[in-house]
């Protein structure tokens, strides 16, 4: 068994392949993403977390990406959107919280592989207008 709590960004550091699953409650729909994540030394104490990939929505096909940071807090981690905002604390293996306006992100990061080669992210979002589960899967090439 994985003891989460002592993974630290750094040991996820490199390349991985993802698919994420966005199940829409409010819409009964499932979207599909694939795509590639990379974890690299920013340069400045900070971990750097890029994703790029393929939205699959139907027949629809939209690119995507995002960055985030995950940068050392104390004696802690932590990581931030791209423009240094908190996102959220890093946890693996317990659950996490952001709060965005009047919506409840609702998290968790497992790595789900003894040798480190997999790990995923799991979101429950809830609002007045959001009710998904976005589930990513995450594996080395």
């Amino acid at each position: 068994m994985v003891d989460d709590a002592k993974i630290e960004p750094r040991a996820l550091a490199g390349t991985w392949h993802f698919e994420r699953d966005i199940v829409d409650r409010l819409s009964g729909s499932t979207k599909h993403v694939f795509g590639e994540t990379t974890i690299s030394d920013a340069g400045d104490g900070r971990m750097r977390w890029y994703e790029s990939g393929t939205l699959r929505d139907g027949d629809l096909e939209l690119p995507v990406f995002r960055t985030l940071f995950i940068a050392k807090r104390g004696l802690e981690w932590a990581v931030t959107f791209e423009d240094g905002r908190e996102f959220h604390d890093w946890a693996p293996g317990e659950e996490v919280e952001h709060l965005c306006g009047a919506d409840t992100y609702r998290g968790r990061i497992d790595v789900t592989a003894v040798d480190g080669s997999a790990w995923a992210v799991v979101w429950t979002v809830t609002g007045p207008s959001k009710n998904y589960t976005m589930t990513t899967h995450l594996t080395r090439p």
